[in-house]
Protein backbone atom coordinates (compact mmCIF):
# COMPACT_ATOMS: atom_id res chain seq x y z
CA UNK A 1 0.00 0.00 0.00
CA UNK A 2 1.26 3.45 -0.87
CA UNK A 3 -0.05 6.79 0.31
CA UNK A 4 1.11 10.25 -0.66
CA UNK A 5 0.40 12.44 2.38
CA UNK A 6 0.10 16.16 1.79
CA UNK A 7 -0.40 18.71 4.55
CA UNK A 8 -2.95 21.16 3.19
CA UNK A 9 -4.73 24.37 4.08
CA UNK A 10 -7.60 23.16 1.86
CA UNK A 11 -8.32 20.54 -0.77
CA UNK A 12 -11.19 19.44 -2.98
CA UNK A 13 -12.14 16.89 -5.62
CA UNK A 14 -14.33 17.68 -8.62
CA UNK A 15 -16.02 15.02 -10.77
CA UNK A 16 -18.05 16.05 -13.84
CA UNK A 17 -18.05 19.67 -12.69
CA UNK A 18 -19.36 18.86 -9.19
CA UNK A 19 -17.45 19.06 -5.92
CA UNK A 20 -17.65 15.56 -4.41
CA UNK A 21 -15.22 16.07 -1.52
CA UNK A 22 -13.83 19.14 0.19
CA UNK A 23 -11.80 19.84 3.33
CA UNK A 24 -10.12 22.67 5.17
CA UNK A 25 -6.88 22.34 7.15
CA UNK A 26 -5.64 18.79 7.35
CA UNK A 27 -4.33 16.02 5.11
CA UNK A 28 -4.85 15.14 1.47
CA UNK A 29 -4.22 11.40 1.04
CA UNK A 30 -3.61 9.84 -2.38
CA UNK A 31 -4.09 6.10 -1.80
CA UNK A 32 -2.67 3.30 -3.96
CA UNK A 33 -3.51 -0.34 -3.26
CA UNK A 34 -1.68 -3.39 -4.58
CA UNK A 35 -2.97 -6.93 -4.96
CA UNK A 36 -1.19 -8.22 -1.84
CA UNK A 37 -2.64 -5.63 0.58
CA UNK A 38 -4.76 -6.79 3.50
CA UNK A 39 -6.45 -5.21 6.51
CA UNK A 40 -3.10 -5.42 8.31
CA UNK A 41 -1.68 -2.82 5.91
CA UNK A 42 -4.87 -0.75 6.19
CA UNK A 43 -4.68 -0.69 9.99
CA UNK A 44 -1.00 0.33 9.95
CA UNK A 45 -1.65 3.10 7.41
CA UNK A 46 -4.68 4.45 9.29
CA UNK A 47 -2.69 4.72 12.52
CA UNK A 48 0.28 6.27 10.72
CA UNK A 49 -1.87 8.88 8.91
CA UNK A 50 -3.75 9.82 12.08
CA UNK A 51 -0.68 9.89 14.35
CA UNK A 52 2.04 11.51 12.21
CA UNK A 53 3.11 14.79 13.77
CA UNK A 54 2.94 17.17 10.82
CA UNK A 55 1.37 20.31 12.33
CA UNK A 56 2.85 23.19 14.30
CA UNK A 57 1.36 24.91 17.30
CA UNK A 58 0.51 28.61 17.31
CA UNK A 59 3.80 29.57 18.98
CA UNK A 60 6.10 27.00 17.44
CA UNK A 61 7.55 25.93 14.11
CA UNK A 62 8.05 22.38 15.40
CA UNK A 63 5.87 19.61 14.11
CA UNK A 64 4.32 18.72 17.45
CA UNK A 65 0.75 17.78 16.55
CA UNK A 66 -1.06 15.13 14.53
CA UNK A 67 -4.14 15.70 12.40
CA UNK A 68 -6.15 14.18 15.26
CA UNK A 69 -4.70 16.56 17.82
CA UNK A 70 -5.56 19.63 15.76
CA UNK A 71 -8.99 18.20 14.86
CA UNK A 72 -8.04 18.54 11.20
CA UNK A 73 -9.83 17.12 8.19
CA UNK A 74 -8.81 14.41 5.73
CA UNK A 75 -9.53 14.05 2.01
CA UNK A 76 -8.96 10.51 0.68
CA UNK A 77 -8.48 10.02 -3.06
CA UNK A 78 -7.99 6.64 -4.75
CA UNK A 79 -4.85 6.67 -6.89
CA UNK A 80 -4.02 3.41 -8.66
CA UNK A 81 -1.30 5.22 -10.63
CA UNK A 82 0.88 5.14 -7.51
CA UNK A 83 1.62 1.58 -8.64
CA UNK A 84 2.62 2.65 -12.14
CA UNK A 85 5.96 1.14 -13.14
CA UNK A 86 7.84 3.36 -15.61
CA UNK A 87 11.13 1.48 -15.72
CA UNK A 88 10.55 -0.08 -19.16
CA UNK A 89 9.22 1.46 -22.32
CA UNK A 90 7.33 4.73 -22.58
CA UNK A 91 3.98 3.68 -21.13
CA UNK A 92 3.54 2.87 -17.42
CA UNK A 93 2.61 -0.67 -16.43
CA UNK A 94 -0.03 -0.97 -13.73
CA UNK A 95 0.36 -4.72 -13.17
CA UNK A 96 1.14 -4.18 -9.46
CA UNK A 97 -2.09 -2.24 -8.84
CA UNK A 98 -4.92 -4.23 -7.30
CA UNK A 99 -7.90 -5.13 -9.46
CA UNK A 100 -10.66 -2.51 -9.31
CA UNK A 101 -12.89 -4.81 -7.24
CA UNK A 102 -10.20 -5.56 -4.66
CA UNK A 103 -8.96 -1.98 -4.55
CA UNK A 104 -12.46 -0.54 -4.10
CA UNK A 105 -13.22 -2.87 -1.20
CA UNK A 106 -9.96 -2.08 0.60
CA UNK A 107 -10.26 1.65 -0.17
CA UNK A 108 -13.76 1.73 1.36
CA UNK A 109 -12.51 -0.13 4.46
CA UNK A 110 -9.62 2.34 4.75
CA UNK A 111 -12.08 5.26 4.66
CA UNK A 112 -14.33 3.56 7.26
CA UNK A 113 -11.36 3.08 9.59
CA UNK A 114 -10.42 6.76 9.24
CA UNK A 115 -14.03 7.78 9.91
CA UNK A 116 -13.88 5.91 13.22
CA UNK A 117 -11.47 8.64 14.39
CA UNK A 118 -14.35 11.12 14.53
CA UNK A 119 -12.58 13.54 12.19
CA UNK A 120 -14.24 14.93 9.08
CA UNK A 121 -13.31 12.56 6.26
CA UNK A 122 -14.14 13.45 2.66
CA UNK A 123 -13.43 11.35 -0.42
CA UNK A 124 -13.10 11.48 -4.13
CA UNK A 125 -15.10 9.10 -6.31
CA UNK A 126 -13.46 5.71 -6.77
CA UNK A 127 -12.61 4.98 -10.41
CA UNK A 128 -13.71 8.38 -11.69
CA UNK A 129 -11.72 10.95 -13.64
CA UNK A 130 -11.14 13.48 -10.86
CA UNK A 131 -9.70 16.94 -10.67
CA UNK A 132 -7.95 17.37 -7.34
CA UNK A 133 -6.97 20.84 -6.20
CA UNK A 134 -5.20 21.75 -3.03
CA UNK A 135 -3.34 24.45 -1.22
CA UNK A 136 -0.28 22.58 0.01
CA UNK A 137 0.86 23.86 3.40
CA UNK A 138 4.64 24.05 3.65
CA UNK A 139 4.80 22.34 1.20
CA UNK A 140 4.81 19.10 3.16
CA UNK A 141 4.52 15.94 1.05
CA UNK A 142 5.50 12.48 2.27
CA UNK A 143 5.32 8.97 0.84
CA UNK A 144 4.16 6.15 3.12
CA UNK A 145 4.65 2.60 1.98
CA UNK A 146 3.78 -0.69 3.65
CA UNK A 147 4.19 -4.02 1.92
CA UNK A 148 2.25 -7.08 2.98
CA UNK A 149 4.26 -9.50 5.08
CA UNK A 150 4.63 -12.93 3.50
Amino acid sequence: MRIVVQRVKSSQVIVDGNVVGKIGRGLNLLVGITDTDTETELDWMVRKCLDLRLFSGKNSNNWDYSVQEIQGEILVVSQFTLYGDCRKGRRPSFSQAASPETAKSLYEKFVEKLEASGLKIATGQFGANMQVSLENDGPVTLLLEREAEN
